[in-house]
C-alpha cells in the first residue's frame, strides 16, 4: 500500500441565498462579488473562442496527418436514407453470396485494443485499419455471424419505423439468440463500423445517465427547455441528442463534474446564479450521449469547459475520455471527444503544498497505483507533461 494520499470526492462551497419574490416567480440573483476575478481567465478563453476566424473545419481537421495510415477507420455522422441504403448493400452482398453457394462471410474492422491508434495531431484515438472475417461456415464464427445479420435486421426495422430503441430493448429482441447483452452491444458498435455511420445514427441508444443543470436553454423535439427550471437536480441528458436545437446560454464556462455528490451539492446551491455556468455529469465513466452533448455545447456556445475530477488516477483516466476519446468507441472519436477540457480542482502537488490534514486524504490502492502507472504508458497523458508529473507524485512510493 502506497503512503500517498489522495483528493476523495470534490466538494462545492458555494451558498445560494435566493428566495422567491412570489409564489411562480423567483427572482434575480446576483452574481458573486468575486465573479470578475475568479471568472477573468475563462473569459480570456472564451474570447479567443469566439475570435478566432480561422478555425478548422471539421473536414479539413480530419485530413490524415502524414505518418498515420490511410486505412484507418473513421466513421461520419449519416442521415437515415443513408444508413438504410448502406445496411442494404450489406445485404444484398450476403444474398448474392448465399445465392451462389457460398455461405456468407462479412469483412469487419477489428477493434482489438491491438487495432487502436492515438493520432497526436487530432489529440485523439481513432480505429486503425486492420479488418476480420466473420464466416457463417465456419464453426468458430457461425453463431456471430448469425447475431451480426439478425442485428442488422433489427436495426434496419428500427430505421424504417422512424423510432428509437435503447440498447436493451434490442436485447430482449431476441434473448435466445443473444444470450448476454454484451453480445448485441458488442455488434452493434461493429455494424455500425461496417456501414460508416455514429452508432447514434443506428437509433439505438443506452438509457439515460447524464445530468445538466445551470444556464442553457435549448428546444428538445419541439419542448422548451429552459435548464435553470428544472427543479432541485436539473435535467437528464436525453440519449437523442439529433432531437435538440436552438441552444442558447449566457453562461461563462460548462463546468464538467465527475462525481454525482458534488454536482449534486452544486445544483441545489445554484451555483450557477453566483458563476453564470452550466454543470453536467454524467455521474462517473462518461456515457455517449453526455459526450457527446458536452462536444455540442462547446462547439456551438464557444464556451471553456472545466473539468473538476477526483485527484486520482480514475479521475485522469475519466477525463481523458472525454477529451482523447475511449478505445471502445475509437471509430467514432471525432464526435464524441471535446479537446482542451482545463483540468481544474485540486491536485497531488497541492496536498503537501497547502498542508491538507489526513482527514481529508485516502491512501492510494493497489489499484489505483496500477492504473495510475498504465496512464503513464499512455500516449494520449505522454503528451501533457503537467498530467505526467502529477500521475508520477501519485504512484510514487
Amino acid at each position: 500500500m502506497s503512503s500517498r494520499k489522495r483528493q476523495t470526492t470534490p466538494a462545492a462551497t458555494s451558498q445560494e441565498s435566493t428566495t422567491t419574490a412570489s409564489s411562480s416567480k423567483r427572482r434575480v440573483v446576483a452574481i458573486a462579488p468575486d465573479a470578475d476575478a475568479v471568472l477573468r481567465e475563462c473569459r480570456k478563453l472564451r474570447d479567443v473562442m469566439r475570435s478566432s476566424s480561422n478555425e478548422t473545419s471539421d473536414k479539413a481537421s480530419r485530413v490524415i496527418p502524414e505518418g498515420v495510415p490511410s486505412s484507418i477507420v473513421e466513421v461520419d455522422e449519416l442521415k437515415a436514407p443513408e444508413v438504410l441504403e448502406g445496411m442494404e448493400s450489406i445485404a444484398l452482398d450476403i444474398a448474392q453470396q448465399v445465392l451462389s453457394g457460398k455461405g456468407f462471410s462479412m469483412e469487419i474492422p477489428s477493434r482489438a485494443a491491438t487495432n487502436q491508434l492515438y493520432v497526436k495531431e487530432w489529440d485523439r484515438i481513432v480505429l486503425g485499419g486492420k479488418r476480420s472475417s466473420r464466416s457463417f461456415l465456419n464453426v468458430k464464427e457461425s453463431r456471430k455471424a448469425a447475431i451480426t445479420l439478425r442485428v442488422l435486421q433489427l436495426i434496419h426495422a428500427v430505421l424504417m419505423k422512424r423510432i428509437h430503441i435503447t440498447k436493451r430493448d434490442l436485447f430482449y429482441t431476441d434473448v435466445k439468440l443473444f444470450v448476454d447483452q454484451a453480445e448485441s452491444d458488442g455488434v452493434l458498435d461493429d455494424v455500425a463500423t461496417m456501414v460508416g455511420c455514429t452508432r447514434s445514427n443506428l437509433n439505438v441508444v443506452a438509457s439515460d445517465k447524464g445530468l445538466v443543470v445551470g444556464r442553457v436553454q435549448f428546444v428538445e423535439d419541439d419542448d422548451p427547455i429552459d435548464c435553470t427550471r428544472m427543479g432541485v437536480g436539473g435535467k437528464a441528458i436525453p440519449p437523442y441528442i439529433d432531437k435538440i436545437e436552438n441552444i442558447t446560454s449566457d453562461a461563462e464556462f460548462i463546468l464538467l463534474v465527475e462525481k454525482e455528490a458534488a454536482y449534486m451539492r452544486m445544483a441545489e446551491d445554484r451555483f450557477y446564479h453566483r458563476y453564470p455556468c452550466i454543470i453536467i455529469t454524467a455521474k462517473g465513466q462518461p456515457d455517449i450521449a453526455t459526450r457527446m452533448f458536452l462536444k455540442r455545447l462547446k462547439e456551438e456556445l464557444k464556451i471553456p469547459v472545466l473539468g473538476l475530477v477526483d485527484s486520482d488516477p480514475y479521475g485522469l483516466k475519466i477525463l481523458s475520455v472525454y477529451m482523447s476519446g475511449s478505445k471502445n468507441m475509437s471509430y467514432d472519436s471525432s464526435s464524441l471527444t471535446t479537446p482542451d477540457i482545463k483540468w481544474l480542482g485540486l491536485r497531488p502537488s497541492d496536498l503537501d503544498r497547502y498542508d491538507l490534514p489526513d482527514q481529508c486524504r485516502l491512501d492510494m490502492t493497489e489499484n489505483d497505483i496500477k492504473t495510475g502507472k498504465e496512464l503513464l504508458k499512455e500516449d494520449f497523458i505522454q503528451k501533457n507533461p503537467e498530467w505526467m508529473k502529477e500521475l508520477e507524485i501519485m504512484v510514487s512510493d
